[in-house]
């Protein structure tokens, strides 16, 4: 099913003078002191096995003694930069323990672990290749979801801060069966919404190895949220169904749970929900949202065969006539979060001529 309705292959989107001076004015640009294709000049690598001895797709990579202490100096103050605003006095009590490089997917990213040789606490970053639709995806991710979003832009080069939590192909693989019936119902709730989040922002392509579980223990019971890894698919693809995590063969035990664990009218209650939060999110970020998607509309972040598709298939499921007159995928976007928060301010003008 994934694969029908996903393109082979999406291309990289550079950044353009736009976008650069919104990223600059809203701090996420800054020096760093190495790029992306530092990275590359490895000179072997090994496969990188999980608990259970299966291919990860990641591969640990070397260097040459000589390149090594430079690349690890440099990736020790990207660090810094990342988290602590570059206070190099902590450069001492940080190790580089790997470098890992995975060839699936788009962005082909680098995964730098670092620890703390004082207590032995460790965590990662990502180094890619700066694409645009990726930084989009990003931004929105921050203003849009309920989770903040740590990232940096140098020139081609993108750092991306680790999003803790559990793949979601591992969770329902191994974790999902041994959860009661009260956590699975709430696990459909947050998928439910989940998948409409995505659909409203337009980010694409969630099969379960694009999202993580994020469990919080709170008193006696354990609350579950589900949150993006992966934002290369924003507004790129033509069929509004890569939109909908529910499509994708991989998310079809997540389904069936839901089915399974949800009535259609508590379906339809968590939907509306989400649109009302988004909705306040946008009007929170509003001014924020608006320069970045002026970025998007004068940028070329996708095909015109797929901005055809997609605004001709949200036209058909609206009959909102701004979709139809869309011409890029920025002006896509910018009809789909109107559209939510003008739904949102008329069911609560109605509510308070009633009230």
């Amino acid at each position: 099913m994934s694969e029908r309705l996903m393109s082979n292959k999406k291309p990289s989107f550079p950044v353009n003078q736009r976008l650069h001076n919104y990223l600059n004015e809203y701090r996420r640009t800054i020096k760093i002191p190495i790029f992306y294709d530092d990275l590359l000049r490895f000179s072997g690598s090994v496969v990188v096995y999980d608990k259970n001895d299966e291919d990860t797709l990641w591969v640990r990579v070397y260097y040459s003694e000589f390149e090594r202490e430079e690349i690890d100096l440099a990736l020790k103050k990207v660090y810094t930069i990342l988290h602590s605003d570059g206070n190099v006095e902590t450069l001492q009590y940080l190790n580089v323990d790997a470098i890992d490089y995975c060839t699936f997917g788009n962005s082909k990213p680098f995964r730098v672990k670092i620890r703390n040789v004082l207590n032995d606490n460790f965590t990662y970053f990502y180094v890619k290749k700066a694409d645009a639709s990726r930084i989009y995806g990003l931004e929105l991710e921050h203003m849009l979801s309920p989770h903040n979003l740590n990232f940096l832009v140098y020139k081609d080069t993108l750092i991306e801060e680790h999003i803790l939590g559990i793949p979601g192909d591992i969770f329902i693989k191994e974790m999902l069966p041994n959860c009661n019936a009260s956590e699975k119902s709430q696990i459909a709730k947050e998928f439910v919404k989940f998948n409409e989040r995505c659909m409203i922002r337009l980010l694409g392509d969630m099969r379960s190895y694009n999202y993580v579980i994020v469990p919080t223990h709170d008193f006696d019971h354990v609350v579950y949220k589900i949150r993006a890894i992966d934002f290369d698919q924003q507004c790129y693809e033509g069929k509004l169904k890569v939109y909908r995590p529910q499509f994708f063969k991989e998310n079809f035990t997540m389904v069936e749970l839901v089915r399974e664990k949800l009535q259609k009218t508590s379906v339809d209650q968590y939907k509306v929900e989400e649109r009302s939060i988004v909705a306040k999110r946008i009007l929170s970020y509003e001014d924020r949202i608006t320069e970045l998607i002026t970025c998007m509309v004068e940028d070329e972040i996708s095909t015109p065969e797929n901005i055809e598709q997609l605004k001709m298939q949200i036209y058909d499921l609206t009959k909102d006539l701004k979709f139809k007159r869309s011409t890029n995928m920025g002006q896509v976007l910018k009809a789909a979060l109107e559209f939510v928060k003008r739904n949102y301010e008329n069911v609560n003008m109605k509510r308070l001529l009633q009230g």
